[in-house]
C-alpha cells in the first residue's frame, strides 16, 4: 500500500483544525481508557488500518490489557468491559453508522444512564474526532505501522 498524498502539507490549515478539535477530546474529561476503547472500535467498523494501529499502540502504552483490546469487535460478547464502557461502544457504533442506524432511541437511553449530558456531547465529539480521522487516512491511503506511541504509560 502507498499513501496517495501527505493531506497535512497539502491543507495544513484543514489539519490544524482537526488537531484543535482532538485537543479539546484529548482534555474533555472522558477517561483515556474509555476514549481509547472509542477511537480503536470506529477505526475497526471504519476499516481504518492507520488509526486501528495508532490508538491500539496508545492504548497499551497507558496500560490497556491485550485481550480488551483483542475482543473490542466482539465486546458484546465478553465480560472484560464495564456497563459504562459498554454503553460508550454502542453509542460509539450507532453514532459511526448513523446513516444505517440514525442513532436509536434505546442506544440512546442506555448511555444516558452512564453518562451526564456534557459527558455525552463530549463522548460524542470524540467519535466524531475519530470518524474524520478515519474518513481522512483511508481516503488518502495512510499508511499504517510507523507510529510510535509517545504516551507515558500509566
Amino acid at each position: 500500500m502507498q499513501a496517495r498524498f501527505d493531506a497535512a502539507k497539502a491543507a495544513p490549515g484543514a489539519l490544524r483544525a482537526m488537531y484543535g478539535l482532538g485537543k479539546y477530546t484529548d482534555d474533555c474529561g472522558i477517561e483515556e481508557s474509555l476514549q481509547d476503547l472509542v477511537k480503536i472500535r470506529a477505526s475497526q467498523i471504519n476499516g481504518c488500518a492507520y488509526c486501528i494501529d495508532m490508538h491500539t499502540k496508545d492504548a497499551r502504552a497507558r496500560g490497556e490489557t491485550e485481550q480488551r483490546i483483542y475482543e473490542l469487535s466482539a465486546w458484546r460478547e465478553t465480560p472484560f468491559y464495564t456497563d459504562r464502557e459498554r454503553a460508550a461502544l454502542a453509542w460509539t457504533e450507532a453514532v459511526t453508522l448513523v446513516s444505517q442506524t440514525h442513532v436509536p432511541d434505546e442506544v440512546y437511553e442506555e448511555v444516558r444512564g452512564h453518562f451526564t449530558e456534557e459527558e455525552l456531547v463530549n463522548l460524542t465529539m470524540v467519535i466524531v474526532t475519530i470518524n474524520g480521522y478515519n474518513r481522512l487516512a483511508v481516503s488518502f491511503r495512510q499508511v499504517p505501522g510507523t507510529y510510535q506511541s509517545n504516551v507515558a504509560k500509566r
